[in-house]
């Protein structure tokens, strides 16, 4: 039965073709109730009508943009067109309604942007204001919120518990046994009288709405947990200036005229105008089917809800809430598909079809059987002809052994009780800080022999700060008052002025002030400890802003592991300057210079390299990252369209950060070593900084190796072969390093992968593996979506806890159907055995 449960019902537990889903429900060819067996399951047809939907709303938006976009060329021939505020609207003390709000972004009108006074405009109109958001006034709100909608989609009505009932009764078993509670109520009623004939019929009617209303409280249970499951996957957070202070805020809380910040891997939770960034590419590809990522900047300045930020950062007006946008209306026409199939409910419908069938072949022999010993016991008596009511009685007993048998046989308890078990995991699962996306997950996790993690976040509580730093070729500890102050003593004013003009303008973070009056650190944990290195040095944040303009900046590349800034320093000329800050050793080869302990500009020669390698290894080997600053004189004028320069920087210096590994971690790891389930850091990290963290979580052993991503990459496919088994460490890796490791991992050496990440480059391979774990936390919204699981406190001994509950789900259901098969074969065999015996006895 194994070979022929591999062989038909195979479906992969990521990823399976509808074909794949299609083709094995046709082959549960009889089930005694296909609407509840497969309630919890997804829904092909509606799938494919949502899909085909989705590409006409996809195809009608695309059309839209290119028109527009023919249009731009035509503009200044074109006269304004005319528009007029409805008077509601003015009487909120609006200038623009929400129609001609969501006709500008859905079309890409830059005729109609320009008509409203652009951007400004807009805002204007709005009653915002680009720099402070919307006023605290909750009147005010309630009135914007009244005219403009609720930034929330419409779901679909929860089914009451009488459609549970309802749909129980469909199950053909419990239609038989009706039909047979009736005609034995009709008949007991007529030879015996009322109410000692009705006693079988009524019991059958007991029995039946006891199984019906005890299915139907279990599946409506059910359901509500799957809605509260939804709910907890829909949580999006992203951070919003309102007031004047920036916070963060539910994507559900926005209205139009709020101001949202916007970074890499954000999904834009609302249509709307981009305000200022840079660099920012936008990828539509959920909302028009394009795969090219589209430039948004002041000249095409649209965002469009559910895209993604692929690349850049920006702040933008938030014009289009809810239904009424793009996003909104596409979701409108989706019916939720529910998950796919896991692999052990698959199979677990085969073996209760199988078995039903089994039971039915019995069930129809027992009902012969006892019917041919009654016609041969009446052949013999000569009654043949003559029928009595008790004799229809009797046949009517005869075929409800049938249907018991058919009851017993078919084990309708298997596939349900993988989907409650699953269940009952992702609930218990949520309380452990795991939110469950995909049901196979849970199951999956259960089999995973790999678990590639992340070490930043993961293995190490991503709550950074400098604590060693080589500034102008002098090393220094720091990390406390005293020691910065003699840091900042040591250090010549010119360099201390570019340290802290590199700190404050080459950063994608931002220090603010709260609603508390404190100063507030926003950004990646990497930025905040940098930020806070240049406030403990005296710098200030919003001094170092105001003194030179931004003209370009490039943030940090996963590919390139360094961000750029170009800034326009004040005085005649114009002068520019560019900053450059990533991994030490990539940012070190740029540098042609460094600046010395006397402040002045020198060549970098061989014993300062030596100098500078020297201290980035020691610092990487007493398992601080580190992160090297350059600068550069910017030559013959920018164009924010150029390219931030690549080599000629002077080196500033190296800052050394300390991530402390989180408590429990390496007993995490000694417990999925003893369960048989290999780790692997894979890291953007420097080789000796992930050395030294993975030795101490016990990551890395002496029969294995650490390796870094280029060298990784050279490798050819033979080398691979022999090197991936032992690697246990993959230091400065790329997206694609990632991807290629996991790919090999599962398809060559046919591991049950497990990946976490938190960033958008992480997203193919969380894609690839077999269970995606995505961080709740530092995770963004790309990754999250391209995620089975998402790990909210962003800890490893979570994902060990995950891999618990999946083993247990396959306990569970080991020992149920063991429990439902042996009550099924012992239930068949002894009512086929005592009907076979009956019928023997009323021969002889």
């Amino acid at each position: 039965m194994e070979s022929f449960l591999d062989d038909t019902f195979d479906v992969k537990a990521k990823h399976a073709p509808d074909e794949t889903l299609q083709k094995w429900r046709k082959l549960c060819g009889v089930v005694k109730n296909p609407k509840r067996r497969f309630r919890f399951t997804a829904n092909i047809s509606k799938r494919s009508e949502a899909a085909a939907m989705r590409r006409t709303n996809q195809e009608k938006l695309r059309i839209a943009v290119l028109v527009s976009k023919a249009a731009f060329q035509f503009i200044s021939s074109v006269s304004p067109s005319d528009y007029t505020v409805p008077s509601e609207v003015k009487a909120a003390g609006f200038d623009i309604c929400a129609d001609e709000l969501g006709s500008i972004v859905e079309g890409h009108d830059v005729k109609k942007l320009r008509f409203h006074g652009g951007v400004s405009g807009i805002a204007r109109k709005l009653c915002t204001s680009t720099n402070d958001g919307l006023p605290k006034d909750a009147d005010a709100l309630r009135r914007r919120q009244e005219l403009f909608g609720i930034n929330k989609f419409a779901e679909s009505e929860s089914r009451s518990f009488w459609v549970f009932v309802w749909e129980a009764l469909h199950d053909m078993t419990l239609m038989i046994l009706a039909v047979c509670a009736f005609v034995s109520l009709i008949v007991g009623i007529a030879t015996e009288g009322w109410p000692k004939g009705a006693h079988d019929g009524l019991g059958i009617v007991a029995s039946i709405m006891l199984v019906v209303f005890v299915t139907a409280t279990s599946d409506y249970r059910q359901s509500l947990q799957f809605k509260d499951l939804d709910k907890e996957k829909k949580k999006i957070s992203i951070q919003v200036t309102r007031n004047g202070f920036r916070q963060k805020m539910s994507i559900y809380d926005l209205l139009p005229g709020d101001i949202v910040h916007l970074a890499i891997g954000d999904q834009v939770p609302a249509d709307g105008l981009f305000v200022s960034g840079f660099s920012v590419l936008i990828d539509e590809s959920s909302l028009t089917g394009e795969s090219e990522p589209v430039m948004v900047g002041s000249e095409t300045p649209f965002l469009l809800s559910g895209t993604k930020v692929q690349d850049g950062s920006c702040k933008m007006l938030i014009t289009t809430v809810g239904m009424r946008t793009q996003w909104g209306k596409l979701m409108a026409t989706l019916s939720e598909g529910g998950d796919d199939e896991t692999p052990l409910q698959v199979k677990l419908n085969g073996v209760a079809t199988i078995i039903g069938k089994i039971g039915l072949f019995f069930a129809v022999i027992t009902f012969a059987v006892l019917v041919q010993g009654l016609l041969v016991r009446k052949w013999k008596d000569g009654s043949h002809v003559d029928w009595n009511a008790e004799e229809a009685m009797e046949m009517l007993e005869y075929f409800a052994i049938a249907v018991t048998i058919v009851v017993v046989a078919v084990p309708e308890g298997l596939p349900l009780a993988v989907t409650l078990s699953l269940a009952f995991a992702m609930k218990k699962m949520m309380n452990d800080k795991a939110l469950v996306r995909h049901l196979a997950a849970c199951e999956t996790m259960g089999s995973a022999t790999t678990i590639c993690s992340d070490k930043t976040g993961t293995l190490t509580t991503n709550h950074m700060t400098v604590v060693k730093s080589c500034i102008c070729m002098s090393v220094h500890e720091v990390g406390n008052p005293s020691k910065f102050a003699n840091l900042k003593s040591e250090l010549h004013d010119s360099a201390l002025k570019l340290l802290l003009q590199s700190i404050f303008n080459n950063t994608g973070g931002e220090v603010v002030m709260s609603k508390e009056g404190k100063r507030e650190i926003l950004g990646t944990p990497t930025e905040a400890a940098i930020l806070e290195f240049g406030l403990s040095l005296g710098g200030e944040f919003q001094a170092e802003r105001e003194a030179v303009k931004l003209v370009k900046l490039e943030p940090f590349n996963s590919t390139k592991k360094r961000m750029g800034a170009i800034v326009e320093l004040p005085g005649e000329g114009g002068r520019m300057r560019a900053h450059s800050k990533g991994a030490s050793e990539i940012v070190l080869a740029s540098c042609e210079k460094v600046i010395n302990a006397k402040g002045e500009i020198v060549a970098l020669d061989d014993s300062s390299v030596k100098f500078l390698q020297a201290t980035i290894d020691q610092f990487a080997g007493e398992a601080l990252r580190t992160l090297c600053l350059a600068y550069k004189e910017v030559q013959g004028g920018f164009s924010p369209n150029d390219a931030i320069p690549e080599s000629g920087y002077t080196c500033i210096g190296i800052v050394g950060i300390k991530d402390p590994v989180r408590p429990g971690v390496k007993e995490s790891v000694a417990v999925c070593h003893a369960a048989g389930i290999a780790v692997r850091m894979v890291t953007g990290d420097n080789i000796n900084t992930a050395k030294a963290i993975a030795r101490e979580c016990g990551i890395l052993t002496s029969d294995g190796i650490a390796i870094e991503g280029p060298v990784f990459r050279e490798k050819s496919q033979a080398e691979l072969l022999e090197l991936i088994p032992k690697i246990q460490v993959m230091a400065r890796s790329s997206p694609l390093d990632k991807h290629t490791l996991v790919k090999h991992l599962r398809t060559t050496f046919d591991d049950v992968v497990a990946v976490t990440g938190d960033g958008t480059n992480d997203a193919p391979a969380l894609h690839e593996a077999d269970i995606g774990l995505a961080m709740g936390i530092a995770g963004t919204e790309v990754a999250k979506e391209s995620a089975d699981v998402i790990i909210l406190d962003d800890n490893f001994s979570t994902i060990v806890t995950v891999a618990k509950w999946g083993r247990s789900v396959y306990i569970n259901i080991q020992k149920f159907v063991q429990f439902q098969l042996t009550v099924n074969v012992v239930a068949l065999v002894v009512n086929f055995s005592s009907a076979c015996m009956t019928a023997m006895e009323s021969i002889s």
